[in-house]
């Protein structure tokens, strides 16, 4: 969808109008004002009412009165409470946390924005958007939702604005017929059909005749409008007129004595699509009801899915134009250099049911699907090729699944209702790298649970409608080759495991990963069998077991040289230099991960390189290494940003961060460590929250921002047990040892962060690296050191490392202890001196101190 420019202060993702607005001037101010009383305003109506345009330009005129932005998401081809919450976060950027419900992070991450979220064609999914705007609303104090839907969904305080047709001519004359708005959009229409028309009276007149038969229905107007290409005015007037008559004709007689109603808004469009759909030519009403399989498309997915019978591939590209100049397909956007076309909801609907009277829609669909599932095997297999590819044609792969999302996500519906097991196990084992890399892990585990669990298992994740046209679910396919079904069971089972090792769930991972893993041996998949070693590596290592990590890594090197795979050659030699680093070998760590470097960069996998120099970083930065962590954070950072992957963005801005600190620059800690902690916020990642709080306290407290410092500790540590229940707590005394303050002193700040908010917290955060930046006088240099009888010689020696700017663990590296020890050191030197900070020891030593 092509995105409106972002202007200071308002943020939005609303499109582009495509064309020009007509009319609703007084609709557009009322609505307006709604909205600054009521929280939650539902536009109603039928379909071709104009709902959506409507709602787009009242939250395009609405985007100053929303600080953090107005933010659209649409709802079409949405079933469950899951999807509609991932798709609000889509919408506002936020990412799914590992362990946590979707919902309740979007509503934590919105409790302090003030924001304006455009929910658009919420009729199919009433229920899941109501239960959720409900929960935004009572705890997001400054959130405001516009919804579009055929009838209120429900929310308590919703009001509710039925959206009427565009005014129609009076019988005054010209002049207030040129002021209709539906004659007004009529005759802009037009002037698209036929850029030569003028407006004659003649011409004015039949436009008026066609809006009042039309009742002023936008979507109407529009089609009958179009008709301008082959007719003249006055014939298409009379050709709309003469077609309603025979519509109200064939509806049932009036009781005796009554006048006969008028013919509803729904079947005034019925009739002139019946009339449309009787002019078209036998190709175009067969690709327009073929069209209805799709949400949206692109030329080439018309292409490989409606040929057949009377429609030739060749010419698609010609029946598409001729729909579009009818008014029957809209163009949406333009997205990697391709077109994208959908049919407006009448016209899909009306097109579902043309299909399904045909008796092809079966064959149409499963067309639909084997096109999705070849493009999701395609970048499966480009995920993890193991030869070069320029890594804009492996990322655009990845983009062009993102841009099909929907009609996948309409695949594996029909999939498993077909109860087709074996195919609907492909399409999970190739999207493994989608939901993996796209933080979609609860949907993807959903999805691979449906088609594990087989026919008789939990069906597709509840709640889905079922699509326009589709009819009754269709009978299970015949069972597939057991070999076959049984190699993509192996592969989806280890896709499942992965994405429960990243919701934190390790035990589940763990069952589902020794499964797969032998069902891959009994395959004899080597690739397979190596991807479920390196993954079983990872599991050991996070619960301790460093000689089965080893054991299970060393054998997935062998098999993936043997095999010539790669990528598992990489991922296992980077297990193992996480490993060697585990068990204080630095060398052979850096030995392992430079050369799982040098396989993906041949291979020009930029997110595999970004995601190994992280690992190389944090072994880097622990083992005292500054100036390699350094290096690998940065390089790391910059493919980051170019992905777009916000918690891994975040980790190497902490580490950067964190890094400047050590090395005493703190102006520059201060940036990226503020950075991170505005990401993972805005995200909704509290761990990284967390992370950025305790970082910047460690940077406040060598700052002498002692107070600051250790309430920003103690709320850091709170998060991070909210967020991470199975890590150990952090202790008060701990945080002091490593701030190297007094522990009395920190206590009652600790505790009186500990009950702040998170979002406080972050906002103390930045006010205290704000004035962090700021220039300070300092002292001359001094090495002496004032004689104290009270100090040993060993924490003289670190006072004066402390006045030279260093921080724990170059002071561990200069005096070969280790950094706790260094800590407990600078908290005895500030006990025994009566101070609070490194700074004051600074001061009294006479150095500068920590240095920015």
């Amino acid at each position: 969808m092509a995105m409106a420019p972002r202007t200071a202060p308002a943020r939005q993702n609303l499109p582009l109008e495509s064309d020009s607005f007509i009319g609703r001037e007084r609709d557009l101010s009322d609505l307006l004002r709604l909205l600054e009383a009521d929280r939650v305003v539902t536009l109603c109506g039928v379909g071709g009412i104009g709902k959506t345009r409507l709602a787009l330009r009242v939250a395009a005129h609405a985007t100053g009165s929303f600080a953090d932005g107005v933010w659209l998401a649409e709802m079409a081809g949405l079933a469950t409470a899951h999807e509609v919450a991932a798709r609000v976060a889509a919408a506002v950027g936020v990412t799914e946390e590992a362990g946590r419900p979707l919902e309740d992070t979007l509503r934590d991450a919105l409790r302090a924005r003030r924001v304006l979220l455009l929910l658009d064609g919420c009729g199919p999914v009433a229920g899941p958007v109501a239960r959720l705007g409900a929960s935004l609303v009572e705890s997001c104090p400054d959130v405001s939702l516009l919804i579009t839907s055929e009838d209120p969904v429900r929310i308590p305080g919703e009001a509710i604005w039925r959206v009427p047709p565009l005014a129609l001519p009076g019988p005054d004359g010209e002049a207030d017929v040129r002021d209709s708005e539906a004659v007004r959009l009529f005759l802009e229409r037009a002037r698209d059909a036929r850029p030569d028309l003028s407006a004659t009276p003649g011409t004015v007149a039949a436009a008026a005749a066609v809006c009042r038969a039309v009742g002023g229905i936008p979507l109407a107007v529009e089609l009958t409008a179009a008709w301008l290409r082959r007719l003249s005015p006055e014939e298409v007037a009379a050709q709309v007129t003469a077609c309603l008559r025979a519509q109200a004709g064939a509806a049932p007689p009036p009781r005796r004595g009554r006048p006969r109603p008028p013919a509803s808004r729904e079947a005034v469009l019925r009739a002139l699509l019946d009339h449309v759909h009787g002019l078209l030519g036998e190709q175009e009403r067969v690709l327009l009801r073929r069209l209805s399989v799709f949400g949206d498309w692109d030329l080439e997915s018309a292409e490989r899915v409606c040929p057949g019978g009377p429609v030739d591939e060749g010419a698609v590209l010609d029946l598409v134009s001729s729909l579009v100049d009818r008014g029957l397909i809209a163009l949406t956007a333009e997205l990697q250099e391709r077109v994208r076309y959908r049919l407006p909801g009448p016209v899909r609907r009306y097109a579902a049911d043309r299909l399904e009277a045909s008796g092809e829609r079966d064959r149409v669909l499963l067309r639909h699907r084997d096109h999705m599932l070849a493009a999701v095997e395609d970048l499966g297999s480009a995920a993890v090729a193991g030869r070069l590819m320029p890594w804009a044609e492996r990322f655009g792969r990845w983009r062009r699944v993102s841009i099909e999302y929907d009609n996948v996500r309409a695949a594996l519906r029909w999939t498993a209702r077909r109860g087709d097991t074996a195919t609907g196990l492909r399409f999970c084992a190739a999207l493994r790298a989608y939901w993996l890399t796209g933080y979609h892990f609860t949907e993807g585990a959903q999805w691979s649970g449906c088609f594990l669990n087989g026919p008789e298992g939990d069906g597709p994740p509840s709640g889905e409608p079922v699509p326009p046209g589709s009819g009754a679910p269709a009978p299970p396919v015949p069972g597939p080759d057991p070999k076959g079904e049984g190699g993509a069971r192996a592969r989806a089972l280890l896709c499942r495991a992965e994405l429960e090792w990243a919701r934190g769930r390790t035990g589940t991972s763990r069952r589902l990963a020794e499964e797969g893993l032998a069902r891959c041996r009994a395959d004899e998949d080597a690739a397979t069998v190596a991807m479920g070693l390196n993954l079983l590596a990872l599991l050991d290592l996070r619960t301790g077991d460093r000689a089965a990590a080893g054991a299970r890594l060393s054998e997935a090197l062998a098999l993936a040289r043997s095999s010539g795979d790669l990528w598992n050659e990489a991922m296992a030699m980077s297990g193992q230099g996480a490993l060697a680093a585990l068990r204080g070998d630095p060398a052979a760590a850096d030995t392992r991960y430079s050369a799982a470097l040098m396989l993906l960069r041949g291979m020009d996998h930029r997110w595999g390189v970004g995601v190994v120099l992280i690992g190389q970083a944090t072994a880097a930065e622990r083992q005292g290494d500054l100036t390699a962590a350094d290096r690998c954070y940065r390089e790391s950072l910059d493919i980051q940003r170019d992905i777009g992957a916000a918690p891994d963005l975040a980790r190497c801005l902490f580490g950067v961060g964190r890094v400047a600190r050590a090395l005493g620059s703190a102006a520059q800690a201060y940036d990226y460590l503020s950075e991170g902690l505005v990401l993972s916020q805005s995200t909704g990642q509290r761990a990284g929250v967390a992370v950025g709080l305790a970082s910047i306290a460690r940077v406040a407290a060598g700052d002498g921002d002692v107070a600051e410092a250790c309430r920003l500790a103690g709320a850091g540590a709170a998060l991070r047990e909210r967020s991470s229940p199975d890590r150990p707590s952090r202790s008060w005394a701990r945080t002091a040892e490593e701030l190297g303050v007094d522990a009395a002193a920190l206590a009652a700040w600790w505790h009186e962060g500990r009950r702040m908010d998170p979002g406080a917290a972050a906002a103390l955060a930045l006010r205290v690296a704000e004035t962090g930046r700021l220039p300070r006088p300092r002292t001359p240099r001094r090495e002496a050191v004032p004689e104290r009888r009270d100090l040993t010689a060993r924490e003289l020696e670190v006072a004066r490392l402390v006045s030279r700017g260093l921080g724990n663990r170059d002071i561990a590296v200069k005096l070969f202890i280790a950094p706790a020890t260094v800590a407990r050191h600078v908290a005895n030197i500030n006990r025994k001196l009566g101070f609070h900070s490194r700074r004051q020891i600074a001061a009294w030593v006479g150095g500068p101190g920590p240095t920015r």
